[in-house]
């Protein structure tokens, strides 16, 4: 039985079946990555590899609404975000392109003292193994796939099991767009045979992105073998709202942040802290406009997405919670939700809601805002909403986050870092600082 499976989840039909790759088809796709690194990434140049990786996103852009609809037939997306998604990918592999020669130059050393010269160089680490989700099955490869690339690192992919179709499309952009066999490779793995990649000495390192439980499986396996992994895993990201001169708009950033891809995103605002002079008007506004939401819903990735979600509001309900909902769950729909009374002896208080659930806190203070911020094993984005500059800076350095973003939403771009810290994980993607994660920066001194 296969366990990569196209199953659509407002039908909850079965689309289309892959078969898991055999043991000798994951030793030849590792091998056939060892021949690249060692032959086509050192005898490419990174101008000639931007190249390459610009062609990918042309690609992208060029086949947006076919690619969309795979991700629509995946994972249930709405066909504008994911032909959305599609476009951004896009802008990723262009970024690197535009930028590798630049990010990638050597860096001379001013010697305090003696002759000579000393200079940083810039080289591949070999064979990446990335592990990706289903949330963003485009975007989560364009952010690990496109500055790696340009580095000269060949890349095993593993897909999540549900996106199967998502994983043989893009393997073909590759191809199409003129990569070496061996550079980029698709592979439908199970577990067990990434656990050996994991541990083989061939692997230089590991980038996943997905759940706490994977994360922690693939750096115990990892950090066994002395392999360098970037994590970003979960997220519970707080939403602070201090001031507002303008509360109809706040609250409808608030709902864009919550219920971005239906709620089914590591760093949207799922935990809303309301200072207490704001509460009662922002609560009912909030509730009114994520209830309301619930007719343009679509379903969540899988009718198991949604079963995971229910036992978590229904647990949060029966230790004291209040659940306001839009109605009744059916199959993979699941109505959206405001829960409030939530105590930090309730279960839901430190867990993370992955679907159209919000949590709603009040705040006597600034200081109190904070705390019940930072009141999460997660780490990973947040927002602050403040009419005063000031504050808006002073709290933001005191949120324990990779992320922080003042007065807005949906402001992710490229040539932004991304990554958390905490039970989010840590290292890197996109912007300046993504391309540097898989570099050997090899020191080269001349004395004399």
């Amino acid at each position: 039985m296969s366990l990569y499976v196209v199953t659509d989840p407002a039908t909850g039909d079965v689309v289309k079946k892959y078969p898991t790759a055999t043991d000798a088809e994951i030793d030849n796709a590792l091998s056939v990555a060892v021949t690249a690194s060692k032959g086509w990434a050192r005898e490419t140049t990174v101008a000639e590899r931007a190249a390459l990786v610009r062609r990918v996103g042309e690609l992208h852009t060029e086949r947006a609404d076919e690619l969309g609809a795979i991700i629509v037939r995946e994972m249930g997306k709405p066909l504008d975000a994911a032909v959305g998604e599609v476009k951004f990918s896009a802008s990723i592999y262009e970024y690197y392109a535009d930028h590798a020669e630049a990010l990638l130059r050597d860096q001379p050393i001013e010697l305090l003292d003696g002759t000579g010269e000393a200079v940083i160089t810039n080289s591949p680490y070999g064979v990446l193994l990335g592990i990706m989700p289903w949330n963003f099955p485009a975007y989560q490869v364009a952010r690990f796939a496109g500055p790696n690339l340009c580095v000269g690192n060949t890349i095993l992919l593993k897909h999540a099991p549900q996106c199967p179709e998502s994983a043989a499309a893009i393997q073909q952009i590759f191809d199409d767009a003129g990569f070496p066999a061996g550079a980029y490779v698709n592979i439908y793995a199970t577990n067990e045979q990434v656990a050996r990649l994991i541990e083989d000495p061939r692997v230089a390192g590991v980038s996943l992105t997905g759940s706490e439980r994977a994360g922690a499986a693939v750096a115990e396996i990892a950090g066994r073998n002395l392999k360098k992994v970037v994590l970003e895993l979960g997220g519970s990201d707080p939403f602070i709202l201090l001031s507002t001169d303008d509360l109809a708009d706040t609250v409808a950033k608030a709902v864009a942040a919550r219920l971005d891809n239906t709620g089914q995103a590591c760093n949207a605002a799922k935990r809303f802290i309301v200072a207490d002079e704001l509460y009662d008007a922002f609560l009912e506004k909030f509730t009114s406009a994520v209830l309301a939401a619930a007719d343009g819903i679509t379903p969540l990735s899988s009718e198991l997405a949604a079963d995971r979600l229910q036992a978590q509001v229904d647990s949060a309900v029966e230790q004291g919670a209040t659940l306001t909902s839009a109605g009744e769950r059916n199959g993979a729909f699941f109505p959206t939700g405001v829960l409030t009374d939530v105590k930090p002896d309730n279960d839901v208080y430190h867990q993370e809601l992955f679907g159209p659930i919000a949590m709603v806190f009040k705040a006597a203070s600034e200081d109190e805002a904070v705390e019940l911020a930072n009141d999460t094993p997660f780490g990973l984005g947040s927002y602050v909403f403040t009419t005063d500059a000031e504050q808006a800076k002073r709290v933001a350095g005191k949120i324990d986050a990779g992320m922080v973003f003042i007065n807005g939403v949906q402001a992710d771009g490229v040539e932004l870092p991304f990554g958390g810290i905490k039970r989010s994980g840590f290292g890197r993607e996109l912007g300046t600082l993504g391309i540097g994660e898989f570099i050997n920066r090899k020191l080269i001194r001349t004395v004399g």
